[in-house]
């Protein structure tokens, strides 16, 4: 599917907005909404999923609004100011204790490819849109104040005739939080195996990725690498990694 990309811009801009201001009427009377924006600079865009990564460098612009129901969009480029994906989460609190969570989401989501074609006679680059819809559901067990483990799943179903119709994601995590490095260094861990099934071919993989923070500064620096085990599924590559600098901004409002 071609696309206009500035009209488009200008129409999931004043979307976005609308949204962040219908989650925050919504939440008026609801202490502690959050308010966060991280932007990421990456030497090259991974996926879980090999058909969706770039494999170049890019920045990211991910924002959560909302406290129990949250709004959780995600800008992707490519540091030539093409577009990579626009995600447009909402997400759930369907259970929150001090040992035990589950969440659900669901998305519209946008993944962009540049296409060359011909018109008139003249050679030009266009950029094309594959569209999905998907939902996941996250229970996350916390073991300790430090380690938890946790299932994902993820459905996405592709609507345009040359997206993947069907993919189920299933994985096996586990969360290693505030491992100290220093009095004021920390690290955060996250590795996970999962199973991926595409149009009936399937594949297992491992990822992983470690985050080094400062307490209380707003930039980190993480690394992130994706391996397949085995695969059925297509890619350039078996093997990928990036690092990548990360800005985080929070602030949680409570009405007066």
């Amino acid at each position: 599917m071609n696309v206009n990309f500035s009209k488009i811009c200008l129409i999931l801009f004043l979307s976005g907005f609308e949204l962040f201001s219908f989650s925050q009427n919504a939440d008026t009377a609801k202490p502690a909404s959050r308010f966060t924006t991280v932007v990421t600079l990456t030497t090259k865009g991974i996926s879980t999923i090999p058909n969706l990564t770039l494999g170049k460098p890019a920045v990211l612009f991910d924002m959560i609004v909302g406290r129990k129901l949250t709004f959780e969009p995600q800008f992707r480029f490519a540091l030539d100011g093409k577009p990579w994906t626009f995600v447009f989460w909402w997400r759930y609190k369907l259970w929150q204790s001090e040992k035990f969570s589950i969440v659900m989401g669901a998305h519209p989501a946008y993944s962009f490819k540049t296409i060359h074609d011909t018109i008139g006679g003249v050679s030009k680059e266009i950029i094309a849109v594959n569209r999905y819809l998907a939902g996941d559901l996250a229970p996350v067990f916390l073991l300790t104040d430090n380690f938890g483990i946790g299932l994902y799943y993820l459905y996405s179903h592709g609507i345009d005739k040359d997206a993947t119709n069907n993919t189920h994601l299933v994985a096996l995590r586990a969360n290693l939080l505030n491992i100290k490095v220093s009095d004021k260094f920390y690290m955060r861990f996250n590795p996970q195996v999962y199973y991926l099934n595409m149009d009936e071919k399937y594949g297992f993989y491992f990822n992983a990725a470690l985050v080094l923070a400062r307490e209380n500064f707003p930039l980190s620096a993480s690394a992130l690498i994706n391996r397949s085990i085995q695969t059925e599924i297509p890619a350039k590559v078996d093997f990928l990694w990036n690092v990548s600098l990360v800005y985080t901004f929070t602030r949680q409002y409570v009405e007066k």
